[in-house]
């Protein structure tokens, strides 16, 4: 069963803001208002954690490293034993390899011949690299100018035994699976999978595998969307493409919200189509705003529908998807639990590229970010920036973000732009 918004009656108070034409930043800030993550917790091995969030701290059993061990390659020594501005010939008695270490005390006058990562033998305390000294048969000689406990790494220098090794809150990459392992743990304490239904609506759509009649067209929505919701991590219920019947639909929102945390809807939210959908959530739930001031994704719904929470897409495919990206994304991950969930920033390069744009709503033209042979950054757009060229989605690397105050702008001008790939 899902987890239901915490206060479902609070989305009724949200009245501080135009539902006709919502600013960008407004919706974000409204969206989150309503986000409760998921609270379920499941225990997993340490390599099915990929891409999940850690539901409790990681404390460290050990300390990170365990023992004093070298840095370099060269010769561990007694920093007493050294001159400041000569030469110091000592006596090499043996060697420590890394899980191999010296066995006895380092006694005066000796070194040891000593490998990265090696145990740093009791009574040295500096570490002499081996490209800073003459060796000979059985002899070192070190020079002066060596700092005491240089090259050496102390134990729990990286973390220390009881420490928090990785945060509630985290989403597992690969960096944070070797650390896991590295501390012998074996299973970690995750939230359970934020689980998303969505579907399409049209008369007009088939799915894949069927033969398109004339005026319909091939649902590439409900593929996107799923691509978008499984590189997030989310268990995603894939209900296909739903008709144009109000009794078909409102089964489907009361089957969706009764299985997931989450409804995604693409399609039925322009403006011939809002009213009756907008008048058959209000009957199964609350729609808080459904324009937003932007292009391309102006028709955009968010409320609830049951205990869970709505999203209603436009139909366009490039608008699906830039609205997912630029709303749904974030508070997807929030809702999974991820701490903090941090929005993709942003930042400025020159456009090569002229672009026509009219203040009075925020723009997301899809951009081509490359490297010049002088190494500096710039964004040129895709071509045709119409809502249903996905293609213009495919080509790009990113988004280039237009306020809502900017006007058209010159080929060198600085623009905000906002990486595409890592976002999910």
């Amino acid at each position: 069963m899902n987890e239901p918004i915490k206060d479902p009656h609070a989305l009724s108070c949200a009245d501080d803001y135009d539902p006709n034409s919502m600013a960008v930043d407004k919706a974000r800030e409204v969206i989150a208002r309503f986000l409760t993550p998921v609270t379920a917790i499941e225990r997993v091995h340490v390599r099915a954690a990929l891409g999940r969030v850690l539901a409790a701290d990681v404390i460290s059993p050990l300390d990170v490293p365990a023992h004093d061990n070298s840095a370099m390659d060269g010769y561990a020594v007694r920093f007493a034993d050294l001159k400041s501005d000569g030469d110091a010939v000592l006596r090499v008695t043996g060697t420590a390899f890394a899980g191999a270490p010296f066995a006895r005390e380092l006694k005066a006058g000796e070194a040891v011949r000593i490998m990265t990562g090696g145990v740093v033998p009791r009574g040295a305390d500096t570490i002499v690299m081996q490209e800073h000294v003459k060796a000979g048969e059985s002899r070192v000689t070190v020079g002066g100018g060596h700092r005491k406990g240089q090259n050496l790494r102390r134990a729990g220098e990286d973390l220390k035994a009881g420490a928090a090794a990785l945060k509630r809150g985290l989403r597992m990459r690969p960096a944070e699976i070797g650390l896991a392992a590295s501390l012998g743990i074996p299973e970690l304490e995750v939230y359970r999978k934020l689980r998303v239904a969505f579907f399409s609506t049209g008369d007009e759509l088939v799915s894949i595998g069927t033969v398109p009649k004339e005026g319909q067209i091939f649902d590439s929505n409900r593929y996107t969307i799923h691509g978008m919701l499984e590189r997030l991590g989310c268990e995603a219920m894939d209900m296909g493409v739903v008709r144009d019947d109000p009794k078909l639909l409102e089964e489907a929102f009361a089957q969706a919200a009764d299985a997931a945390d989450v409804v995604i809807t693409s399609g039925g939210v322009s403006v011939g189509e809002a009213d009756f959908v907008k008048e058959l959530l209000n009957k199964l739930g609350e729609v808080v705003f459904w324009k937003i001031a932007m292009k391309p994704g102006r028709p955009l719904a968010y409320g609830r529908v049951g205990g869970a929470h709505f999203f209603g897409l436009p139909g366009n495919p490039v608008s699906v998807m830039v609205t997912f990206y630029q709303f749904v994304r974030d508070a997807l991950l929030k809702l999974a639990g991820e701490e903090p969930a941090q929005p993709v920033p942003s930042f400025k390069v020159p456009c090569t590229s002229a672009l026509k744009k009219a203040p009075g709503r925020t723009e997301f033209q899809r951009g081509i970010l490359t490297r010049g042979v002088d190494g500096q950054l710039s964004v040129r757009v895709t071509g045709e920036q119409g809502s249903g060229i996905l293609r213009s989605m495919s080509e790009a690397n990113c988004f280039i973000i237009l306020s809502t105050d900017q006007g058209n702008v010159t080929p060198g001008t600085l623009v905000d732009v906002q990486v595409m790939e890592g976002i999910v």
